[in-house]
């Protein structure tokens, strides 16, 4: 009787890592979508803007200060 819970337990964990897996690799996908929209989006905005404009500042602000704990759309800065 052991043996068919252990073999019970196995299948039950595997079903769980497996969509565990699935859940994170459709994250995944759906980060590098909304990365290469914005990408694109930016590249052609960049195009139109004067140079000087801080257009992507102020998104970074308003971005940061609508939801604070998101540290993925402040912008970095390398010196």
């Amino acid at each position: 009787m052991k043996d068919n819970e252990n073999v019970l337990a196995e299948k039950l964990i595997k079903i769980i890592d497996d969509s565990r897996q699935n859940a994170l690799k459709r994250v995944n996908e759906e980060l590098i979508r909304m990365y290469w929209e914005i990408g694109q989006y930016l590249s052609i905005e960049s195009e139109k803007a004067v140079f000087g404009d801080a257009y992507i500042d102020t998104i970074a602000k308003k971005k940061t200060s609508s939801i604070s704990r998101d540290q993925g759309f402040q912008q970095k800065r390398s010196i």
